[in-house]
């Protein structure tokens, strides 16, 4: 099995790819090849060259991956995952940063006001490389970054994980026109519960 997603390497959606893998307990039968857009990675799908597709359902390009690919791309499963670990993260030799590098999505967990400049990169992995490499003075990355380079980055806010939906994409409709969905799910528990 040939699951794709969005990289680069060290991506949230690489390393939420390889635990639902695990769920499954397929990550010895799949590969997760990575690509630069979902585009891209649609196109893949529907021309066979992966099985898979799975995106994060509140990524900016969700909204066209379903709208344009509809005929042929079909939601397949949806889940929740924890993403990595996030962070305000800055460059230890950077003094007081007047910007901050930020995926859109990810700006709403924090109070943007401390900075002038909000510089919007295309993914978290992107800013966690760009402090990384010194292409930014201060960014929302990945906490892990901070633990591996503490001689040049450091944490000044810990945010922690976040609970994300994600979808899978694949070329057979599970759909015959009803609701798919888990009917012991602990969401369903949390609806007993509350009857």
């Amino acid at each position: 099995m040939r699951f794709i997603t969005l990289g680069p390497s060290g991506s949230n959606h690489e390393f939420v790819a390889h635990r639902y893998l695990d769920l499954h307990g397929i990550r010895e039968h799949a590969s997760v090849e990575l690509a630069l857009d979902f585009a891209q990675a649609a196109q893949a799908v529907l021309d066979g060259r992966a099985d898979f597709l799975l995106q994060c359902a509140v990524h900016p390009a969700t909204m066209a991956t379903v709208a344009r690919f509809f005929d042929g791309l079909y939601v397949i499963d949806a889940f929740v995952s924890p993403s990595q670990d996030l962070a305000i993260i800055q460059r230890r030799d950077a003094g007081q940063p007047k910007s901050l590098a930020v995926m859109r999505p990810t700006l709403d967990y924090i109070d943007s006001s401390r900075w002038e400049r909000i510089e919007f990169v295309d993914t978290v992995a992107d800013v966690t490389a760009g402090l990384a490499d010194g292409t930014y003075a201060a960014g929302l990355g990945y906490a892990a970054i901070a633990r591996t380079h503490p001689d040049r980055l450091h944490m000044t806010q810990f945010i922690g994980t976040v609970d994300d939906a994600w979808i899978v994409y694949g070329r057979t409709r599970v759909s015959d026109g009803n609701v798919v969905a888990w009917r012991d799910s602990p969401a369903a528990l949390c609806y007993r519960q509350s009857e």
